[in-house]
């Protein structure tokens, strides 16, 4: 095998348009995140029937959702390291599974406390499907418009979300709360079998861990993708730092430690405030005197500007500062909370500054996975971007307990202006950062 014969698969596809094997594999990406979007919110949508169905009180429901992101954090922690040491297709499949199953299981629980364990394992499969798909989508698409396929895979999440609330708001008094689960949990089973036909394994862990095997599976897959012909002897090469070993570890070494800190920090503080935001809207809204059936509007125009928002700025993200955007980001989010705070029972403006939140409180969110891409080698990426995840579960589960807490001090008023202390100490950890949108780029390009 001659030196002339090797060939770097990021350089291959970067070379090339998005061809249509491409976009199947992004489009499956893209239908599991929405998947797990919907079952995300499932529990949120169905919580007052369920609560009617087992005469609870309303107390009771904060251990189930309690549980769900529980478990999505340990699922975006371990799945993600599975992915990069498995490889990301069976890391994918066994999270659908995961996810379907037991959001089916649901459908039949007898029990609070049953329901409650198949949260848990639902919320594995769900959270630890999001970082691995990113993970696959980042490495099939060429880096010029890799943010723009992340931000893609990203919106699946909350269209879910608005799926689940459209479905649940018409279909509950008809299928009942069961019937959303069924839904729910049957869907993803049959996407598993559609992933099982037509999701390809990641070229990076083919080439780099799978032997001569992997590397005809790279040249029969890199075939459907280039124009170029390929010679049957070449050998596919990837950045040398693929190869290295996955583990969390690894995150705190060779000059990633402040950085891997500076990103936790952020992700955790900015999904204390986006969930207690979401988990509390409806709520809060109805607190402050707006009619019960109006309350979830809140939610879904929330999810609505952050899908709207998100596609520009994924093509922004490549072209500016990415630290001084999340700056400003968090400062229009501060605003926003002063402002929610003052808005009182002037509705025209609160759902204007609602509809504000899902760019400056949540859209963070797409910039950060943009760095998280650019700040690793492609060995750690699914790692650091599921541990990553994972602090943002952990902040997603102080965010949806204190967020009744906040409510009972300061009424309406006081629950939004606490929004604003999470925001402040992100923006002072982004600032911290220290990553220029020329070294993003580069890293994007050459790690791909």
């Amino acid at each position: 095998m001659t030196l002339a014969s090797a060939r770097s698969i990021p350089v291959l596809i970067d070379r090339e348009r998005l061809g249509a094997f491409q976009w199947r594999v992004l489009a499956l990406c893209v239908l599991i995140a929405l998947l797990d979007g919907f079952d995300t919110q499932a529990i949120a949508f169905t919580g007052p029937a369920i609560l009617a169905a087992f005469k609870l009180p309303a107390n009771a429901l904060a251990p189930i959702l309690t549980a769900g992101i529980v478990g999505m954090t340990v699922g975006a922690m371990t799945l993600g390291l599975v992915g990069d040491r498995i490889g990301r297709r069976p890391a994918i499949m066994i999270g659908l599974a995961l996810f379907g199953c037991a959001t089916l299981a649901t459908s039949w629980a007898t029990t609070p406390q049953l329901i409650l364990v198949l949260r848990f394992i639902a919320g594995l499969g769900m959270g630890g499907c999001t970082p691995v798909l990113l993970a696959l989508a980042a490495e099939y698409g060429p880096a010029r418009l890799r943010g723009a396929i992340m931000t893609g895979v990203l919106l699946g999440l909350p269209a879910g979300a608005m799926l689940g609330g459209l479905l649940a708001a018409r279909m509950l008094p008809v299928i009942g709360w069961q019937g959303i689960f069924v839904v729910g949990g049957g869907v993803p089973l049959a996407v598993l079998v559609l992933a099982a036909l037509l999701l390809p394994e990641s070229l990076y862990y083919q080439a780099s861990r799978g032997g001569a095997r992997g590397q005809r599976y790279v040249h029969n897959t890199l075939a459907k993708i280039v124009t170029q012909p390929l010679p049957p002897d070449v050998r596919f090469t990837v950045p040398e730092e693929a190869v290295a070993k996955a583990s969390v570890g690894a995150l705190f070494r060779d000059g990633y430690a402040a950085k891997t800190l500076a990103i936790w920090a952020v992700y955790l503080l900015n999904w204390v405030a986006w969930f207690m935001l979401l988990s509390w809207l409806p709520t809060v809204l109805k607190s402050a005197g707006l009619p019960a059936a109006q309350a979830p509007l809140g939610t879904v125009i929330v999810n609505a500007v952050f899908i709207v928002c998100a596609i520009p700025l994924s093509f922004a993200l490549p072209r500016v500062n990415t630290r001084n955007l999340l700056g400003a980001m968090f400062a229009f989010g501060i605003a926003i909370a002063c402002g929610l705070s003052y808005a009182g029972t002037h509705w025209a403006l609160v759902f204007a500054l609602v509809g504000a939140a899902g760019f400056g409180i949540g859209g963070q969110q797409i910039a950060l996975n943009y760095l998280v891409v650019g700040a690793y080698p492609t060995a750690l990426r699914a790692t650091a971007t599921g541990w990553a995840i994972g602090m943002g579960r952990a902040g997603a589960i102080a965010g949806s307990a204190i967020g009744g807490t906040f409510l009972s001090w300061g009424g309406p008023a006081g629950f939004f202006l606490a929004l604003a202390v999470p925001l402040a100490g992100a923006a002072l950890a982004v600032f911290s950062l220290r990553l220029d949108p020329v070294r993003a780029e580069v890293a994007l390009s050459s790690n791909h």
